[in-house]
């Protein structure tokens, strides 16, 4: 009852986040095939069948284009490659995506050395250039991947709101710390499988289901307010770590879009899953810290609340939910 004001106004973010439910970074990989030559591919995230984001790679002003941009639309991203030549190579200069200021996506970078070595970046809107190093920083591609993690649970509107019904049906304790670490372990299964290449699923089945996992947790926290308990209030670990199998894949999407550096495809992906739960921690610290305070300030101000609010958030999480499987489908 005294945390229903938090999760009222966590869901109203999650409410105004539902029609705007994307966390897709453009890609750009540099890969040299000579001392001065780079084969260069640029992948935007589309929107819709031919149109993309407007963001465009800016290389220093000597380098010269040696075969034309070839342009397609494939699999919801534009992609564009082409090559180009510099005196001297592209070390130690500075390349710049213009556009990148006026988006709220990210841009990896990956550029790929004649001797093997690689180096990885990540632009942001604030930052949206970098310099060509001259050799490559494992601190770096872990620093990079680790970031690219939390920013894509926090920004994963249908991931978060997921945990946020297993917090409501777990309501703390040793039973949401064992909720929470089957989530956990079954994410990082799948995540890991889909990301390598051992499992393939198409995006947009997976994305419906894991909306319909969350209009079932909503659904068995009401049963469970009406007198009806059902799996997920008796084994809560369970149903997390079922589910929690489809959200990994949900993830290895966005992962899977990025790209893995060679050479450094354990790393990446360590820090990557580093950064998935960090963001989940993060989340549930907050929501717990929060629901706290709240509390607090009930208890010492005797603020009432009806006896019907408590089965507000319920409701609220199963409607946002069931109003994603709707445009999931219809998105097929």
């Amino acid at each position: 009852m005294k945390r229903i004001a938090v999760l009222l106004a966590l869901l109203g973010a999650f409410t105004r986040c539902a029609f705007a439910h994307e966390m897709r970074p453009a890609y750009l990989q540099l890969r040299q095939i000579s001392l001065e030559t780079y084969e260069a591919l640029w992948k935007v995230p589309a929107q819709g069948d031919n149109l993309r984001l407007s963001l465009y790679v800016e290389l220093p002003v000597d380098c010269v284009t040696v075969t034309p941009p070839r342009a397609k639309f494939v699999a919801g991203s534009f992609t564009e490659q082409w090559t180009v030549k510099r005196n001297g190579g592209l070390s130690g200069e500075s390349i710049y995506i213009a556009g990148l200021a006026a988006t709220m996506t990210d841009v990896l970078v990956r550029i790929a050395r004649l001797d093997g070595s690689r180096q990885v970046a990540r632009l942001t809107p604030a930052a949206p250039s970098f310099v060509v190093e001259e050799s490559p920083s494992l601190l770096q591609v872990a620093l990079t991947y680790l970031k690219l993690g939390v920013e894509h649970i926090l920004t994963g509107i249908d991931h978060l709101l997921f945990v946020l019904a297993l917090l409501l049906v777990a309501r703390g304790g040793w039973k949401m710390v064992k909720t929470v670490t089957a989530f956990t372990a079954s994410h990082s299964v799948t995540l890991t499988a889909a990301t390598l290449g051992y499992v393939h699923a198409p995006p947009p089945p997976i994305e419906a289901v894991i909306a319909l996992s969350i209009v079932f947790v909503a659904a068995e926290i009401v049963h469970g307010g009406q007198g009806r308990e059902g799996i997920t209030a008796r084994a809560p670990w369970l149903v997390a770590f079922t589910f929690g199998l489809l959200h990994g894949l949900g993830f290895a999407g966005g992962l899977t879009e990025a790209g893995l550096p060679e050479g450094h495809v354990p790393l990446a992906l360590l820090f990557f899953s580093l950064g998935v739960e960090t963001g989940h921690f993060l989340f549930i610290g907050t929501v717990l810290a929060v629901c706290a305070a709240v509390q607090r300030t009930t208890r010492r101000f005797a603020i009432p609340q009806p006896a019907w609010l408590e089965r507000v958030p319920a409701y609220a999480i199963g409607s946002v939910a069931s109003f994603w499987v709707i445009q999931r489908l219809a998105a097929f």
